[in-house]
């Protein structure tokens, strides 16, 4: 028997393709930007003097690391209900998918800071700067620039991986897949479409990355070190 490929049936769903695609998108904006935020703070607590903040920052990446993506959506998503939490399932993804790349994040800042001598840091201090100035201008941002190649292909594996939201109707761009192909039952040229659409969105994320790191670094950009 021979294969014979009709993608028209599906490219003719481009709206619902291309709707999926961006709230794929907004996401993993939503999902990095708060996971950012976490990673930052966590891996501080990580580091900090304070034993129960460094052990509970600690128990939380190690939790999430060694548990599926999926069962964590899950019991983001039937833990709010059973508390009486009514939210949409993007809602739940975006928390569920934060949690995740906070923790990932979290030790790719640690190491960010491990990699900060010391000697930096005691220089700060010395000149006077208050223990905020120095994780801001000699801990965080030095950091952030030397980690920021492993931030954004985590990042880029966020979007990729944002895919599992479906399982709970978030009408990302793997749930639109799911509807078309059950309409059309043109499963192949489905997924080949939408794998392909998958491509696109992580070079425009990788784009996208490399132009706010030019903007951000330029130090790497005049040295002509990767971004």
């Amino acid at each position: 028997m021979g294969l014979e490929l009709d993608f028209s049936v599906v490219l003719d769903r481009w709206q619902s393709l291309l709707d999926g695609a961006a709230l794929t998108l907004e996401l993993a904006f939503i999902a990095v930007i708060c996971g950012a935020v976490i990673g930052a703070f966590g891996a501080i607590g990580r580091r900090g003097g304070n034993l129960l903040v460094a052990r509970l920052c600690g128990a939380y990446v190690e939790g999430i690391r060694n548990t599926p993506l999926l069962v964590q959506i899950f019991l983001v998503y039937f833990g709010l209900s059973s508390l009486g939490l009514k939210f949409s399932a993007f809602t739940v993804a975006a928390v569920a998918l934060t949690i995740n790349v906070g923790a990932y994040t979290t030790e790719i800042m640690r190491a960010g800071f491990d990699s900060i001598h010391k000697g930096q840091i005691e220089a700060a201090e010395g000149l006077g700067l208050s223990k905020a100035q120095v994780y801001w201008h000699v801990v965080l941002w030095p950091a952030i620039e030397r980690v920021y190649p492993a931030l954004t292909s985590q990042f880029v594996l966020l979007m990729l991986a944002s895919s599992v939201t479906s399982q709970i109707s978030a009408e990302e761009l793997t749930a639109v897949a799911n509807y078309i192909q059950s309409e059309t039952y043109r499963s192949f040229e489905t997924y080949i479409v939408v794998a392909l659409i998958y491509v696109v969105l992580s070079f425009i994320m990788r784009l996208g990355f490399w132009l706010l790191g030019l903007a951000l670094f330029p130090r790497r950009r005049r040295l002509g070190t990767p971004l």
